[in-house]
């Protein structure tokens, strides 16, 4: 175990640029055809590919939007002509995506129950306009890339039947069809690593995130209800990429997940967790100043439960780099934070983007790289029984040298900022990183375990 200790620590800046990032219409291209490319090496025809508002991203990684309250599919040739099929509301966006589409196909059955249907033409037969036919090889792209040991995974599809039925029964032969999520996400998936434009896109939703994490945690005092804590949460009208959680006490009453006007009472346990496109943040711990004010059975809370965990994640900082295999990290964990005395059961750390969590290299045997261009959350959770858990989760990039240099010279201020929040993480918080690690934002490790005590967090001591 490290010397950690709870101590007087300056707080991180805030560093949010402010200014949202496109992505350029070359990385848009460049996408594109890391997609084709992976298409020939399958010899697939088409690849069809889903989207709604909760399973938008792989969608979403080509026309640039997802599709607000309906369904709806991208079909992509091997030629590269690419072809949409959208719902009522979002058919006049076809001419807003930012990959050429050639043909836009309307089908109402995508649109909310009860608005027009259009009865000229046949589901099926709408699926054949938009380019699907007999005898086609298809890839179907919904967002989940099965792993099961015991399924069939290439058979298995996360998309609605109806949608499912009707393309086999185009096609002819439901062996011609196989689940290609792994294209996208999964080891290897084109969307696991980024380039400089890509990154700067993201950065500016996780540095939101951090910021609000800081803004909440200093506003968080006695008396102050969940409403004005998420309140600090949410930001900028920007689409938050998971529910955004301020809770003060027990969770859930009557199945609520969403703050509400419960307020802060000393020796609460306190969750603060918010997202945005690019990274989440998240804390965990208690309205109380010190030791002293913690509820009875969990006075030892510093030493049973927030110490081991920042050991850990000091650990995961200390020793992640290009070139581990997953299983690397994932036993390091293990033996830092035993699963068995600590009881967490996800993988300690997953890719990010678009989505909270779009899949992870890092779980128990993983032979994946950890690439240059991976964006990681730090999410290692903690359950002890009868304690309150800790929770510092957030967002870093892995660089290699070469990586580093190309953001220096196209985002000198975002290059900047990662520079000063690596200083902040060695010379503040006594954190050794490896020259892979770039910090996302400005709260990585930063922890304050007792809410209330706003300028203490925990830091190694050397």
């Amino acid at each position: 175990m490290r010397n950690i200790i709870l101590t007087t620590v300056a707080e991180p800046k805030k560093d949010c640029s402010g200014s949202p990032v496109f992505l350029t219409d070359e990385t848009i291209e460049e996408r594109k055809q890391k997609i084709l490319t992976r298409m020939n090496k399958l010899n697939l025809d088409k690849l069809v590919i889903y989207g709604d508002v909760e399973h938008g991203s792989n969608f979403e990684y080509l026309v640039g939007f997802f599709t607000r309250f309906e369904e709806a599919l991208l079909i992509i040739d091997k030629t590269g002509e690419i072809n949409i099929v959208l719902g009522n509301e979002n058919l006049g966006k076809a001419s807003k995506s930012r990959v050429q589409i050639t043909k836009a196909t309307h089908v109402s059955l995508f649109s909310l129950p009860n608005q027009p249907n259009r009865t000229d033409v046949a589901f099926k037969d709408l699926l054949i306009s938009a380019g699907l036919d007999k005898g086609q090889r298809i890839g179907l792209v919904g967002w989940k890339n099965f792993t099961s040991i015991l399924e069939d995974n290439k058979h298995t599809y996360d998309f609605p039947y109806y949608i499912v039925k009707n393309i086999i029964d185009i096609i002819g032969d439901e062996y011609l069809l196989s689940n290609e999520c792994s294209i996208f996400i999964g080891e290897n998936g084109v969307r696991c690593t980024n380039n400089p434009n890509e990154i700067a896109h993201y950065e500016y939703g996780a540095a939101l995130a951090s910021d609000c994490i800081l803004d909440a945690m200093n506003d968080l005092n006695l008396g102050i209800n969940e409403l004005e804590l998420g309140d600090k949460l949410v930001r900028n009208g920007q689409h938050t990429s998971i529910v955004t959680i301020a809770s003060s006490g027990p969770r859930f009453i009557k199945a609520n997940m969403f703050p509400r006007d419960n307020t802060v009472k000393l020796g609460d346990p306190i969750s603060l967790t918010v997202g945005y496109r690019g990274g989440l943040s998240s804390r965990c711990g208690f309205a109380v100043e010190n030791e002293t004010q913690l509820p009875e059975g969990q006075k030892d809370y510093l030493e049973r439960v927030a110490i081991p965990y920042f050991n850990a994640y000091v650990a995961w900082l200390e020793n992640i780099k290009c070139g581990l295999q997953g299983h690397e990290i994932f036993d390091l964990i293990e033996s830092e934070l035993p699963r068995e005395k600590y009881g967490w059961s996800l993988c300690p750390g997953h890719l990010t983007a678009e989505e909270e969590w779009m899949s992870s290299p890092i779980y128990e045997n993983s032979t994946e790289v950890l690439q240059s261009g991976m964006l990681l959350q730090i999410d290692i959770i903690p359950s002890v029984s009868g304690y309150t858990g800790s929770s510092a989760e957030s967002t870093i990039l892995l660089a290699n040298g070469s990586l580093r240099n190309q953001i220096k010279k196209e985002y000198p201020d975002m290059y900047n900022r990662m520079i000063e929040r690596r200083n902040y993480l060695i010379n503040v918080l006594g954190i050794n990183l490896s020259e892979d690690v770039m910090p996302m934002c400005s709260t990585v490790a930063y922890l304050r375990p007792f809410l209330l005590a706003h300028d203490k967090a925990l830091k190694v001591i050397k």
